[in-house]
């Protein structure tokens, strides 16, 4: 899949992306079944390895809790045994039955009713939750509503900024308004734009010792660019 177009200029987002699906292909992600497994993954995922967030989700889902209503049932103890190699277990329990208690309040335990809204109101609302900030609140938005809001997170930064495209200390919205501003509002994009990073991330351009020679990204290391050409 590309989204060049041989009729328009083809910006540096563009061609950084078909660099990395070249070299990686699509990535299927995010890895969840259903799309409150997405929810779960995505408020567990706060400062700890993907490793953890699957053991955790393993353990959710053996004890019959990877259903909004079975979690809202669930008492907080209970929650944060079975998250406890995710990590600050006791705020990440309450965290999730801060999601539940909300979708059971306001939308009848129903997600479609929830993701009806759209993708402005549907952000604003989750940012008021408490324990869900931006990159939380547009991986659910992406993963699990399927609407086109453009996920950042430290991979994100860490290319970026080495390729001179943002500076280190750029926030959330900054960096966020580079992929907005340049690429179309495409859910499908915006997925496998993030998943690319995220695999390219971790494979070379890692925060000790970057593999830079092997990069598919390799070619544009220190150009400098800004924004879109």
């Amino acid at each position: 899949m590309s989204v060049s177009n041989r009729d328009t200029p083809i910006n540096v987002l563009t061609t950084y992306y078909d660099a990395m699906f070249a070299a990686f292909g699509p990535q299927g992600w995010w890895p969840a079944r259903t799309r409150f497994e997405v929810i779960v993954g995505a408020i567990l995922t706060q400062n700890t390895a993907w490793t953890n967030v699957e053991a955790a989700i393993k353990e959710l889902k053996a004890a019959g809790l990877l259903r909004p209503e079975a979690m809202h049932r669930a008492g907080l103890a209970h929650i944060a045994r079975c998250i406890r190699s995710a990590g600050y277990f006791n705020v990440k329990a309450r965290r999730l039955k801060n999601f539940t208690d909300y979708l059971f309040e306001r939308h009848g335990g129903s997600l479609d009713r929830l993701f009806k809204t759209d993708g402005a109101t549907l952000r604003s609302t989750l940012l008021g939750l408490n324990g869900i900030g931006p990159e939380t609140a547009d991986s659910i938005i992406l993963y699990a509503a399927g609407k086109p809001e453009f996920v950042i997170d430290a991979y994100t930064k860490r290319i970026f900024s080495r390729h001179g495209l943002i500076s280190e200390a750029a926030g959330y919205d900054e960096v966020k308004a580079l992929f907005t501003g340049c690429l179309p509002p495409d859910a499908a994009l915006f997925n496998e734009y993030h998943a690319l990073i995220v695999v390219t991330a971790k494979e070379f351009c890692k925060s000790r010792k970057p593999v830079c020679e092997a990069c598919p990204l390799k070619a544009y290391l220190g150009k400098g660019a800004k924004g879109c050409l």
